[in-house]
């Protein structure tokens, strides 16, 4: 995967990430929450999540909002030169 196969909202919410500035719902479709406020593009954020870009920091129960991370590969993506737009 390359930063240019996902949008400027999506590479933005991955810099929101790595910020420390997002919780995930735990669930199988996860929701984001950026600064406590619910995603506006819930399809974006469960992409992530299904291309294995985020991830839980820790476990929680089903509908609880946990912090999420960037997994090995959302900060490879970061890590490209292309991502900084």
């Amino acid at each position: 995967m390359n930063p240019e196969s996902l949008s400027v909202r999506a590479m933005a919410m991955l810099r929101a990430i790595a910020a420390g500035r997002a919780e995930m719902a735990c669930s199988s479709e996860p929701d984001l929450f950026f600064d406590g406020l619910a995603s506006c593009d819930q399809s974006t954020a469960h992409l992530l999540s299904h291309y294995g870009l985020i991830r839980p920091a820790r476990p929680g129960l089903l509908g609880q909002r946990v912090p999420v991370q960037l997994t090995d590969a959302g900060r490879s993506l970061l890590a490209l030169p292309d991502s900084a737009a």
